[in-house]
Order: C-alpha cells, then sequence, then structure tokens
C-alpha cells in the first residue's frame, strides 16, 4: 500500500510550490560529480524550492543504463534532508518503462525516502486502456504525479478519455502537463475538472515555454450544470533547474494575485521574456537538442557545474546556443539569480 504524503506535505503539493528538475552533475570523464550534485541540491533547498524531482528527464534518462539511477537518487534525498531543517518538501523520483521496471523503480524510491513517483509513459508503445492499468498497478505502491511530456522529448498525444481515466486512479495527487501544447493543455485540465477527484489532483505546469500563462489562468470548465474552476498551482520544470530563486520569486508573486479580477499587464509582459529566456536554454531553434546542455551551461557560468558534458557524447550545445544564453542573461537579468549563487555557492560546493 502506498505512503500517504504528511498533511504539510499535501498543503504544499496543493498550494503550490517549485519543483525543479534537478540535473546530473559529471566530471571531464562523464562521471558523476559527488561534490556538485551536492552543491546542486542545496541550491534548491537554499533557493526555497518546495521539492526536487530526480530521475527524469533533466537528470537524463540514460542514468539507468549506466548503474547512476540508485546513487543519484540517493544523494539527492540525503542532501535535502540534511539541509532542509524540518520544513515541509517533496522528493519526487521519475519513474519509467514497463510496469515491472516501474515497480522496481519505485520500490527503490520508497527506500530511499522520497515521497511521490513522477510516471513518464516515454517509449511505451501501449494503447490507452494498458498505460491507464500501468498508471494503477505503479499507484499502488507511491503517490503517483501523472506526465504529460513533449513529443520533441519522446513523449505522445493523449486524449482526453486517457487523462479522464487517470485522474479517477486512486493514489494520483498530481498532474504535470508538459505537452507544450495549448490544446493539449486544455485536455487535461477538462478532464481533471470533470473527474469525482478534481479537488484531490494538483495541477503543476511543465510547459516551460508557458510558465507564467499557465500559472495565472484560473481555467473555468462547465461539468454538467455546474462551472468548476480549477488552477496550475506550481510547476515542475527543467527551466526552474536553473535561476530557482527568481523562479520561487515569481510564485509568490502569482499566487499573491489569486482571487483578484485584475493581472498587471507587467506581468505578461514578463511571461513573453520568460518564454525568450527558456527558447535559448532549452534550444527551441533546433528543436531542444541542446536542451539539458543549455540547462548545465547556465550552472556552468555560476560555477555550480564544471561543464556541460550529458551522458550521451552527442547530446552538448547546439551552434549558436551559448550565445543566445549570452544574449538572454544580459537582456532578463532580473530573471537570473547569479547574485545570490554567487553569495552561496562556496558554502555549497564544501
Amino acid at each position: 500500500m502506498a505512503r500517504p504524503l504528511s498533511p504539510d506535505q499535501l498543503r504544499l503539493l496543493h498550494d503550490g510550490t517549485v519543483i525543479p528538475a534537478h540535473p546530473l552533475a559529471l566530471d571531464a570523464e562523464r562521471r558523476l560529480d559527488e561534490r556538485r550534485q551536492r552543491a546542486l541540491t542545496r541550491y534548491y533547498v537554499a533557493a526555497g524550492a518546495g521539492g526536487v524531482a530526480v530521475g527524469v528527464h533533466t537528470t537524463q534518462f540514460e542514468i539507468r543504463q549506466v548503474g547512476l539511477l540508485e546513487p543519484v537518487l540517493r544523494l539527492a534525498s540525503e542532501t535535502a534532508d540534511e539541509a532542509l531543517n524540518g520544513r515541509p518538501f517533496l522528493k519526487v523520483a521519475g519513474v519509467l518503462g514497463p510496469t515491472e521496471q516501474a515497480l522496481r523503480e519505485v520500490d527503490l524510491a520508497v527506500s530511499l525516502g522520497y515521497d511521490l513517483g513522477l510516471l513518464s509513459l516515454r517509449g511505451l508503445d501501449w494503447d490507452e486502456e494498458r498505460l491507464v492499468t500501468h498508471a494503477r498497478a505503479v499507484a499502488e505502491r507511491m503517490p503517483l504525479v501523472g506526465f504529460y511530456l513533449q513529443p520533441a522529448v519522446g513523449g505522445r498525444r493523449l486524449s482526453h478519455d486517457f487523462w479522464r481515466a487517470f485522474a479517477d486512479i486512486e493514489g494520483v495527487v498530481a498532474i504535470k502537463i508538459a505537452p507544450f501544447d495549448r490544446y493539449a493543455t486544455l485536455d487535461v485540465v477538462r478532464a481533471v475538472c470533470a473527474s469525482e477527484r478534481r479537488d484531490d489532483v494538483a495541477l503543476y505546469t511543465g510547459n516551460d515555454d508557458a510558465i507564467v500563462v499557465d500559472l495565472l489562468t484560473p481555467f473555468r470548465v462547465r461539468v454538467g450544470e455546474r462551472v468548476v474552476e480549477k488552477r496550475i498551482v506550481g510547476g515542475l520544470l527543467g527551466q526552474w533547474a536553473v535561476w530557482t530563486r527568481a523562479a520561487v520569486e515569481l510564485l509568490d508573486e502569482v499566487r499573491a494575485l489569486r482571487g483578484r479580477d485584475q493581472v498587471p499587464v507587467e506581468l505578461l509582459t514578463r511571461a513573453a521574456r520568460w518564454t525568450d529566456a527558456n527558447a535559448a536554454v532549452f534550444d527551441a531553434a533546433n528543436r531542444f537538442h541542446g536542451v539539458i546542455a543549455g540547462v548545465h551551461e547556465v550552472l556552468r557560468l555560476q560555477g555550480l557545474l564544471e561543464g556541460t558534458w550529458c551522458l550521451d557524447p552527442a547530446e552538448g550545445l547546439s551552434p549558436g546556443q551559448a550565445e543566445e544564453i549570452a544574449r538572454v542573461r544580459a537582456e532578463h537579468p532580473d530573471l537570473v539569480d547569479d547574485a545570490f549563487v554567487a553569495a552561496n555557492r562556496d558554502a555549497w560546493l564544501a
């Protein structure tokens, strides 16, 4: 039986928080750099994040093939516990593969103190009914976060009916909506609103290209004779693996506006600037080829990582991507947290 979240964790999840997708720190030999891996976790905790997601796309799915899944999950869990001073926090473990593999990964995550499983359906060429059965089996072992992954990095299109059935699964506590597609995003929102479990399922944005708009929008969906309002309350994002302190401040600002009838136009302008920044970091111009290396480049420039190395030598920055990252850092200085990192980096690396 799945271990439930504590009341404080449930409150944190549903109120909305910043959950960075944790990168993988490698040295020049493409081996795990434990010191810098721990420094990244300390950075996210110090920046005010309410959780971390480990073993996900930004951590590189290939950690499973090279024997790094357990060490990386363990490092993040132990380091977060040491840094938290008892405050509520959500440790999210990526869960991947066919049911037998997924259940092994869930059992590992639970043994290492993780609270939630983020279920990726990447690589599962199954019909939607079988996918729901798969998710139900995983949710029996661990509270589950659904994951709508964009097709450019291995996701697939999933129907409204799939998400309606998914939301009905006991044990599903949240869905990360990350198709990078407004129509598909609405499919998930409408499906959850139609479920009797609508109040039990928190919505999180994974649409790194539309973060602020997702967070600002009160979605109103007609269900029978009533109108249901649902919000995307927080984010579980690769973009928030960088400039995390600024992300925390952004979410605090958006949360303070909930319930108001008007949104400052400046926030909408800033939404477009965040999209511009994300385009550089995620390498949108090259269909996200340099997405992981782009995250690494920002952290390298801040001194948290030594280089941009990925497990796959074919992955790296695209031509011109470093220049684009330099441009957005210069054009949008209020979106970065360089001063915060510079003031604390030595302590995190100690």
